[in-house]
C-alpha cells in the first residue's frame, strides 16, 4: 500500500530513538500502536456499515421491483381478465323459437365451436 521497505523503517526507528530517547520510545511506540489499532477498527466498522447499507439498498430495490411487477400483473388482469368457461359459453336467446319448416340436415346452421381457445 505505502511501499515502505525495511531500510526506511530502520531509518524512522533511528530518528525516533534520537528524538525521543531510549526512555520514552517504548511508550511512544505503544501509543502509536493503540492509535493505529483504533483507526483500523474504525475503518473496518465504517466499511461494514457501508456494505450493510448497500446490501439493504439492493434488497429494497429488489422488493420495489417485485411490487412493480405485481402491480403491473394486477393491472393487466384487471384490464383483460382471463377467459373463463362462463364468459365463453354460448348465450341462449330468451325469445321463443319460431316454428320453421322441416329442414334437412344440410340446411341447418353450423353448431357453435366447443373449444375454449382465445379468439385472435
Amino acid at each position: 500500500m505505502f511501499d515502505i521497505g525495511f531500510t526506511e523503517l530502520l531509518l524512522v526507528g533511528l530518528v525516533a530513538l534520537f528524538v525521543l530517547g531510549p526512555e520514552r520510545l517504548p511508550g511512544a511506540v505503544r501509543t502509536a500502536g493503540l492509535w493505529v489499532g483504533r483507526l483500523k477498527r474504525s475503518f473496518n466498522n465504517i466499511k461494514a456499515e457501508v456494505e450493510r447499507e448497500i446490501g439493504a439498498d439492493e434488497i429494497r430495490r429488489q422488493l420495489h421491483n417485485e411490487r412493480i411487477l405485481d402491480l403491473e400483473k394486477e393491472l393487466k388482469e384487471s384490464i383483460m381478465p382471463p377467459s373463463t368457461s362462463a364468459a365463453r359459453a354460448p348465450t341462449e336467446s330468451t325469445e321463443p323459437a319460431k316454428p320453421t319448416e322441416t329442414a334437412t340436415p344440410a340446411e341447418s346452421p353450423p353448431a357453435p365451436r366447443q373449444d375454449r381457445s382465445p379468439e385472435p
